[in-house]
């Protein structure tokens, strides 16, 4: 269950908001490009008609058809005589309006898109393009399109970022508040423990129990200075990943069922990593804490280590109730838990750990209900000599 867990409304209404705007963008220049379209070609056959006019007069005079023709100073034409041949062009360029090569290219290449002539009566053709104005509004959707997917990816980018940098800036005020307000209690429990071992001096089970007490209390200061630090940029330095595992193996095994069996297999190769110690202990333990709370009274955990060239790959397996594959990355999501009372923090802030301060990963390697799930870290190996 997810204590946080809301439907992104927003993210729909903006996607729908969106939509309507550029389908509507769409269809306004699409109804703009067509009347456009409709005038040029009503303009090109105001030519044609001009010039078949024209036609019933001297036929050997052409000068005021190709007057009529450069009056046109936007849509490409091509006029063709009865024979076939290329009379004359217009817009194509000053170059190339009167180069007969070029304007039979352009009417062969017209032919072949299927392009119909204009046809006056004295047998000449004319030939005519869409102007570049309306070539480029042609493209302005895609444009536009680009434009406004472009701006609504920043607009999302940006709210995520600042959302993000809020939300930091909460959890780093409460776990600084969490610290000073553990502190109080931490040390009246101090004086308590020192207070038993001296009224029960020579009572060994006691002491037992005072140093498990103390042990404890020791983890309970670490997690303040956890705490406390939180924002802070950790500092890292070579660490020995075979007696982290095995120092929170212990720790966690001695607070466990006795019903439930731990396993970890000793690695004999080189396990040096750069690590927060404080930070990556915290990391292991949770997932040993979340296996035992899987796995309930019976069970089974386990701990190996694999290496490559460049990583160190530490598994953590139980044999609890297991997680849904489509529920494999929603685990590490912020407020996502299983239990009734949980916050769904824990895997949350390990894979923070694990990614943002370790360069390494976390996540679910396998699992299967009621069988085994397995949890791999994988870290940058550094090598032995420099962690000497």
């Amino acid at each position: 269950m997810n204590v946080y867990e809301k439907k992104p409304w927003w993210k729909l209404y903006l996607s729908l908001f969106g939509l309507i705007i550029v389908l509507a963008s769409l269809f306004y220049t699409n109804t703009i490009v067509n009347i456009l379209s409709e005038d040029e070609r009503n303009r090109a056959d105001i030519i044609r008609i001009t010039i078949e006019s024209l036609n019933n007069g001297d036929p050997n005079d052409f000068s005021l058809q190709m007057t009529i023709l450069e009056m046109n100073k936007s849509i490409p034409v091509i006029l063709v005589s009865h024979t076939g041949q290329s009379l004359e062009g217009r817009n194509f360029g000053e170059d190339l309006d009167m180069d007969t090569t070029f304007l039979r290219k352009r009417l062969n290449k017209l032919i072949e898109a299927g392009a119909k002539p204009l046809t006056d009566g004295g047998g000449q053709k004319l030939y005519y393009e869409p102007s570049l104005f309306l070539k480029l509004l042609s493209y302005f959707p895609v444009l536009q399109l680009f434009l406004i997917l472009t701006f609504v990816l920043i607009g999302y980018f940006a709210f995520t970022s600042v959302r993000k940098a809020e939300q930091n800036r909460v959890w780093v005020g409460m776990a600084k508040e969490t610290a000073h307000q553990l502190g109080t209690p931490i040390s009246g429990i101090m004086g308590w423990i020192e207070h038993l071992k001296f009224l029960r001096e020579n009572d060994e089970e006691v002491k037992e129990v005072a140093t498990e007490i103390g042990r404890d209390l020791a983890k309970l200061e670490l997690i303040a200075d956890r705490f406390s630090k939180i924002g802070s940029a950790p500092e890292l330095k070579p660490t020995d990943m075979n007696k982290i595992l095995k120092k929170n193996f212990d720790y966690i095994q001695k607070r466990a069922p006795r019903k439930v069996d731990f396993h970890l297999e000793e690695f004999q190769g080189n396990t040096f990593v750069s690590a927060n110690t404080h930070l990556i202990d915290w990391v292991i333990e949770n997932l040993l804490r979340n296996a035992l709370d899987s796995i309930g009274a019976v069970g089974s955990i386990s701990g190996t280590i694999h290496t490559d060239q460049k990583y160190i790959h530490i598994d953590i397996s139980d044999s609890g109730k297991g997680i849904p594959a489509n529920k494999f990355k929603t685990v590490f999501k912020p407020g996502y838990s299983t239990k009734k009372r949980g916050w769904g923090l824990g895997l949350s802030l390990a894979k923070r750990i694990v990614k943002d301060y370790h360069k390494g990963k976390i996540f679910v390697k396998e699992s299967k209900e009621n069988v085994k799930t397995t949890f791999r870290i994988s870290l940058p190996l550094v090598e032995k000599t420099d962690a000497a």
